[in-house]
């Protein structure tokens, strides 16, 4: 299902910490792309296309990374905002509207944990047309992912679902 549902978008996007942690599917290190990744290898071989790296870098550091220009990607530079309390954080509204120009129409949200909890925050709920949980051989919850976005309540006092789920039946 899963390969199926990013066949259906124009990206795919996940954060940082799940690159890291599927080193054996991306392998990426949080340092920086490096030649023989499996994405970079499945564009030479035709299999896939070129990366596109979503950074608030101006310049990502030469020596620890592999250009993505080299294999027909590139970076996309995002500025951080600043919250209230002056904590640093992704504005999505800023990130989807550069993927817009950049031509992505649709992007499935793969994770993980801090991506998810952040995107269903409130202030970006409106950007989310569809939430589709596919369990993986991963836990969620203590001891695994944690996705767990802020209860939000209406005027009344009634709490808002984060996002309606679909559920297969079969």
């Amino acid at each position: 299902m899963t390969h199926y549902l990013r066949s259906r978008h124009d990206g795919i996007l996940i954060g940082v910490g799940t690159a890291v942690a599927d080193d054996p599917s991306l392998d990426c290190r949080i340092a920086g792309f490096i030649d023989n990744s499996k994405l970079f290898k499945l564009y030479r071989e035709g299999c896939g296309r070129p990366p596109w790296i979503v950074t608030a870098l101006r310049e990502p550091p030469a020596d620890k990374r592999v250009p993505p220009e080299k294999y027909g990607g590139k970076y996309i530079i995002v500025e951080i905002a600043t919250s209230d309390i002056g904590e640093h954080h992704l504005d999505w509204n800023i990130l989807l509207v550069k993927l817009k120009e950049n031509g992505l129409n649709s992007v499935m949200v793969e994770g993980g944990g801090q991506v998810i909890n952040s995107l269903l925050s409130p202030q970006y709920r409106p950007n989310i047309n569809m939430v589709i949980v596919t369990i993986a051989p991963t836990w969620l919850g203590q001891g695994g992912v944690v996705v767990s976005p802020k209860r939000c309540f209406n005027d009344a006092g009634i709490a808002i679902p984060t996002a309606r789920l679909i559920i297969p039946f079969s």
